[in-house]
């Protein structure tokens, strides 16, 4: 894997892994027509809460995204406000009331130069597990197509470790390709347990938890102890 902090040292480290699944595991995008208005949203909220979404993936009961928000306090009312605009269409479409999502999202902190990439290939290949697809870039409702074909889906920003596979854009998404279809055991240990922050111990001493959220400690707030 290229290891994008030899090169570059980025001020800020924080990106968040987001995943919520439907209630009882139920699905929540049955058609076509429901993928496309998810995305919908999802540009409209990253546009209005100034979010950079590197990888992401859409399955039929749940989504995983990987993101940078310019204000990581606001984190909360992006994601609520993305999921109750989903929960009104999928009423509205299916004449459905009651609780669409399984519980409030699961929100994990993951340290961009060390981790990025590795979460990327745990949410792209999310549909290869569930069988949907023999190859990652061939699922339509996810951001790999983005980095292995160059499908411009309006929404993906792209990573900017990405760059390190090749000088050339060819050889960065044949390596790419060749990149998803090598899994690590570590992703899956890594970033199924979203409960738990993702990075090295400077990483975890700047952040607090508050509400609930990990967000970057300020200033004056005493140290809460995070456990890795």
């Amino acid at each position: 894997m290229p290891y994008y902090a030899r090169k570059h040292q980025l001020n800020n480290s924080l990106i968040y892994h987001v995943m919520n699944r439907g209630n009882r595991k139920e699905q929540i995008f049955n058609h076509s027509q429901d993928y496309q208005h998810f995305i919908k949203l999802l540009g409209e909220y990253c546009s209005n809460f100034q979010v950079k979404l590197f990888h992401w993936a859409l399955m039929p009961n749940h989504y995983h995204l990987l993101l940078e928000i310019k204000n990581p306090e606001e984190i909360s009312s992006c994601m609520a406000g993305l999921n109750r605009a989903y929960t009104h269409y999928h009423h509205k479409s299916y004449s459905t009331v009651g609780f669409l999502w399984q519980g409030r999202y699961k929100l994990q902190p993951v340290q961009r130069e060390k981790y990025i990439l590795a979460c990327g290939r745990y949410i792209e290949r999310n549909p290869v597990k569930a069988s949907l697809v023999e190859q990652a870039h061939n699922y339509p409702y996810s951001s790999a197509a983005f980095y292995c074909l160059g499908a411009q889906d309006q929404i993906t920003a792209e990573d900017p470790a990405f760059m390190e596979f090749g000088q050339k854009i060819e050889q960065r998404r044949n390596s790419y390709i060749r990149f998803l279809s090598n899994p690590s055991a570590l992703d899956e240990i890594a970033f199924d347990q979203l409960e738990q922050p993702k990075g090295d111990k400077q990483f975890l001493r700047k952040l607090i938890k508050q509400n609930g959220r990990y967000i970057p400690k300020r200033r004056g707030h005493p140290l809460k102890r995070i456990v890795a």
